[in-house]
């Protein structure tokens, strides 16, 4: 019965490091795309700027006229 907690702990923390690596290679290449001027604007980035926008222009309205 003690013989195969280890094993499963074992292999928990090899899907842990498999995990951490992927993550990391994920972060490399995202540096290196974004080093190449390969980056993008989140989207909820463009969302924000596009309500603050129409915000202000309706406040300009609301507020002159």
């Amino acid at each position: 019965m003690n013989n195969s907690e280890p094993a499963d702990r074992e292999h928990g923390d090899a899907e842990r490091l498999n995990w951490i690596e992927r993550r990391r290679a994920k972060i490399r290449d995202e540096i290196a795309r974004n080093r190449r001027g390969e980056y993008t604007v989140p989207t909820w980035v463009l969302a924000v700027a596009l309500v603050a926008i129409v915000a202000g222009w309706l406040a300009l309205i609301f507020l002159v006229g």
